[in-house]
């Protein structure tokens, strides 16, 4: 039982007295003295008011204000290697002084091997978990990245793959529990789970490995079929571009040059043209893109014409780079693209219209690709995450949402639509599953977030825990953006969108509705 706090309330924020820190110091230092089976508390101690500390690698992420909490650091089965290389799962939980009651796990990213600073921002709009109550824990899923956040050298060690692939995430939320009651002097009420990316991923993993771990989940552009959606990214729509783009002068293809900035200009302004205005209003974004009928040939040269439009070549490689890549049999091996704003956009994730010869730093040179045999050799069933039986988790009470960028270069938007509509109609249809999962496809937003034309700021996370503890589905989410200020728009649930109801002020989220 921790000791009772001394403080004052200013503003609604609790500022501890030198008495009442001295209390709080004491209560979370006398964490490293707390017992668990291959459990080592290396480190616990109070982390003051401050601002949260910027990510690895220069990633954008949350920076702003963060309450006083105490930090716990550890390491879950510490061991050494087959080559001696020392592994574990490495882990922090953030325990705030304000504790709303509920804990919050927040999802990694690339090849993780980071332990990231626990505040809860994914989908959390502007304020994250941690500033809300939450005590926060994240994890590296047991290893330390050397090279980068795309450092996959660890998956030689068998036990840091498994680690990784869907071990590591369960365990740490199993200890963070513990410290959580130990803290506290009781359970957490409920516990959510939140990630973008191999977040997402972790996220999905843990509704079809471990359905009883978490009441709520939160599954954003999830890398859960990697080694297929690998070969479309780094191997497909690159492929597709090296077959048009001008030669270097040992003839190898110059990729980012496949498509000149008046292509890309062009592309742009005649999908705005064709499909922008579907949702009722011209504003630069996409809304309704499975009525999105636009097609690469209305920008293709006709004979003669040289002005306003793009080679012939360069149309029919973005048809296909959009449509997928497809086996002998004329099946998709995974699923194509969608046509949206970001596609054109270079920085800071390059849109499929401005890739620059590889994905993730592995260059791709080749002009001819064997869809057949690369797609054989795709599968990786440690780390997909594309079980469709929820049924546990689902009679559990759990509440789980998808939400995807439409302008995401690495995973298709379709492709987690497509696993959400075999997910429902393998748990009763979609009228069933309605009542415990939804997914969001978000216009103009790159990969996680960003994009020149997006709203990418929402608040998935509040979403989910009135749904998770009011029983209160959410009817959609408002996401603003720094790429349009002042506006705002509702994100509406699969297979809904946001329509302008034709009058009041068109910036203004209140304006649309979901049909």
């Amino acid at each position: 039982m921790r000791a009772k706090r001394s403080g004052v309330l200013v503003c609604g924020v609790l500022v501890l007295g030198s008495t009442g820190w001295a209390q709080a110091a004491n209560a979370c230092g006398n964490l490293t003295s707390l017992r668990i089976p291959g459990v080592e508390i290396v480190k616990a101690e109070m982390a003051p008011v401050g601002n949260a500390a910027p990510l690895p690698q220069g990633w954008p992420g949350y920076t702003g204000p963060l309450p006083a909490h105490c930090r716990v650091d550890g390491v879950i089965n510490r061991r050494k290697g087959a080559d001696g290389e020392e592994f574990g799962i490495g882990f922090a939980v953030a325990l705030p002084e304000g504790w709303n009651g509920d804990f919050l796990m927040q999802g990694g990213g690339g090849g993780n091997g980071y332990v990231s600073q626990p505040i809860g921002s994914a989908a959390a709009g502007d304020k994250p978990g941690l500033t809300r109550g939450f005590a926060v824990a994240s994890t590296d899923t047991g290893h330390k990245a050397k090279t980068g956040p795309f450092d996959f050298s660890f998956m030689r060690d068998e036990q840091a793959m498994l680690d990784f692939a869907y071990l590591a995430n369960a365990e740490v939320a199993g200890v963070a529990k513990q410290i959580i009651a130990q803290y506290y002097g009781k359970a957490a009420a409920y516990s959510y789970f939140a990630g973008c990316s191999t977040g997402g991923r972790e996220g999905m993993i843990l509704s079809q490995r471990y359905p009883t771990v978490f009441n709520g989940i939160i599954s954003g552009d999830p890398a859960m079929d990697t080694g297929f959606s690998n070969l479309a990214a780094s191997r497909w729509s690159v492929v597709n571009w090296n077959q048009i783009a001008p030669k270097d002068a040992s003839g190898k293809p110059i990729t980012a040059e496949a498509f000149t900035d008046a292509d890309r200009k062009l592309m742009h302004d005649v999908l705005l043209k064709q499909c922008d205005a579907k949702d009722g209003v011209a504003d630069g974004m996409i809304f309704d893109p499975m009525d999105c009928d636009f097609d690469p040939a209305m920008v293709a040269c006709k004979a003669g014409q040289s002005d306003g439009c793009i080679a012939p070549e360069k149309a029919a490689a973005i048809e296909r780079v959009f449509a997928g890549p497809k086996d002998l049999h004329g099946d998709n091996v995974y699923p194509g693209f969608l046509y949206d704003t970001g596609i054109t956009y270079t920085a800071p994730i390059p849109g499929l219209l401005a890739m620059r010869g590889g994905f993730l730093g592995m260059p791709v040179t080749d002009t001819k690709m064997d869809v057949d045999k690369e797609a054989a050799a795709a599968a990786q069933p440690l780390v997909d995450s594309i079980s469709t039986n929820l049924t546990t988790f689902s009679a559990n009470g759990g509440k789980l949402i998808f939400y995807h960028g439409d302008s995401d270069p690495w995973f298709s938007p379709l492709d987690t639509l497509d696993y959400y509509k075999k997910m429902a109609a393998a748990n009763g249809g979609l009228d069933k599953v309605e009542q415990w999962s939804q997914i969001y496809l978000v216009p103009g937003m790159s990969h996680c977030g960003g994009g020149g034309a997006a709203l990418d700021d929402f608040d998935m996370l509040g979403a989910l825990a009135n749904w998770v503890e009011k029983r209160t589905a959410p009817e959609s989410v408002v996401a603003t953006g720094k790429a349009f200020p002042g506006r705002s728009r509702p994100l509406c649930a699969y297979p809904k969108h946001a329509q302008y109801r034709g009058f009041g002020n068109a910036e203004d989220a209140a304006n649309f509705e979901c049909r």
